[in-house]
C-alpha cells in the first residue's frame, strides 16, 4: 500500500512539473536591475529583453524593475530575501560586482543565493576624463596622482564593483593614490559626474563611455582588459599596453538569474530560450549601435564562470 501511495505521489509531482513547464510563463515577467535608469546595465537589460514576448521566444513580455543603491547591494539584497522563487521575477546580475560584495561581507547574498540563466554581455572598465581635462594620456593621470596623493578624484558605480576593482588594481600597480568616489545611481550617475567635472576623471563601463564619447562629452584614456576592443574603441590602449599590469579582473559580465529555490522546470524553460533571445538579430543590432559588447553564454557556462570568479576574487581581494 505504501509503495502505491509513494508511486502516486511521484506521478503527481511529475504531472504537476510537466504542467508547470507547459504553462510557464502565463503572465509578464519582471527583471530587477540593481542600478538606476540610463546606466549600462539598465540600458542593455531593456534591449536584451525586448523580444521576450515574441511567440517563438517566451511568449510573454519582460519589464524592468529598477532597484538602485549601494553599488547594487540594495537590489540584490531585495532579490535574495524578498522575491518569490516562481520565475516571475528575475534579476540582472553583474559579475564581479555581487560576488566581490559577498566576499567583502555586509550583504545577504552570495553565489548560492541565485541560479544563473544566461549571460548576455562582457563590458570592460575604462578610464575617462572630461574633455577639458589636462590629462591627455593615462600616464599623465598616473604621474599627477603619484606626485599629488589623493588629489585625483575618480567616480565609479559603487564599492567593490568592477570600477572599484580596476581603481584598486591601478593603485597597487603604480603606487599612486587616487580618491575613488562611489556615486549614488550607478554608472549613469558616475558618468554624469565625470562629464560635469565634479571629479577629475572616472572609471566606468566601456558601453557608457562609448556613448558619452560619441556625444562629444568625454575622452577615454585606457581600457582595463587583456586586449583592445577593436569593435568599439580600436584607438584606446589597454592599461597593459600603457605599461601597467592591470588585467581583465574588472570586466563586467551581465546576464539574468533567478532566486535559489526556483523550480527546475522553470529554470530549464528559461535557460533553453533566453540565450536565443539574446542572439536575436534585433537585439544584436541594437546592442552594437549602443556600443555594448556582447558575450552570450549558456547556463552551464555561467555556472563555471561564477565558480571561477569566486575563487579568483577571493585571492585578488585579499591582496588588495
Amino acid at each position: 500500500m505504501m509503495k502505491i501511495i509513494a508511486g502516486a505521489l511521484v506521478a503527481l509531482t511529475m504531472t504537476a512539473g510537466s504542467a508547470l513547464a507547459q504553462s510557464y510563463p502565463d503572465r509578464p515577467i519582471g527583471v530587477a536591475v540593481s542600478y538606476g535608469a540610463g546606466g549600462a546595465t539598465d540600458f542593455q537589460a531593456r534591449i536584451v529583453t525586448m523580444v521576450a514576448g515574441n511567440e517563438d521566444m517566451l511568449g510573454q513580455p519582460m519589464y524592468i524593475l529598477n532597484k538602485p543603491g549601494s553599488g547594487g547591494r540594495v537590489g540584490w539584497n531585495w532579490f535574495a530575501t524578498e522575491v518569490d522563487a516562481d520565475g516571475y521575477t528575475l534579476s540582472a546580475y553583474n559579475v564581479p560586482h555581487f560576488i566581490a560584495q559577498s566576499i567583502k561581507g555586509g550583504v545577504k547574498y552570495d553565489v548560492n543565493s541565485f541560479e544563473p540563466i544566461a549571460n548576455w554581455g562582457s563590458d570592460p572598465a575604462v578610464v575617462v576624463v572630461p574633455n577639458d581635462s589636462p590629462f591627455n594620456t593615462i600616464q599623465d593621470m598616473v604621474e599627477y596622482a603619484t606626485n599629488n596623493p589623493g588629489k585625483v578624484t575618480l567616480s565609479g558605480a559603487g564599492l567593490f564593483v568592477g570600477h572599484h576593482i580596476a581603481a584598486l588594481q591601478l593603485e597597487k600597480e603604480t603606487g599612486a593614490k587616487f580618491a575613488y568616489i562611489p556615486t549614488k545611481g550607478g554608472g549613469a550617475a558616475a558618468m554624469k559626474a565625470a562629464i560635469a567635472g565634479d571629479v577629475m576623471g572616472g572609471i566606468n563601463n566601456l558601453s557608457d563611455a562609448f556613448r558619452a564619447r560619441e556625444a562629444g562629452n568625454i575622452r577615454i584614456l585606457a581600457v582595463a582588459d587583456l586586449q583592445r576592443n577593436e569593435e568599439f574603441l580600436p584607438d584606446v590602449p589597454t592599461l597593459m599596453e600603457a605599461g601597467y599590469d592591470v588585467d581583465d579582473s574588472s570586466v563586467n559580465f551581465r546576464g539574468l538569474m533567478v532566486p535559489a529555490g526556483t523550480p527546475q522546470d522553470v529554470i530549464d524553460a528559461l535557460s533553453a530560450t533566453v540565450p536565443e533571445m539574446f542572439n536575436h538579430g534585433r537585439v544584436v543590432g541594437k546592442m552594437a549601435a549602443g556600443g555594448s559588447p556582447m558575450k552570450v553564454m549558456s547556463r552551464e557556462d555561467v555556472q563555471a564562470m561564477w565558480a571561477e570568479r569566486q575563487a579568483f576574487l577571493q585571492d585578488l581581494l585579499a591582496g588588495l
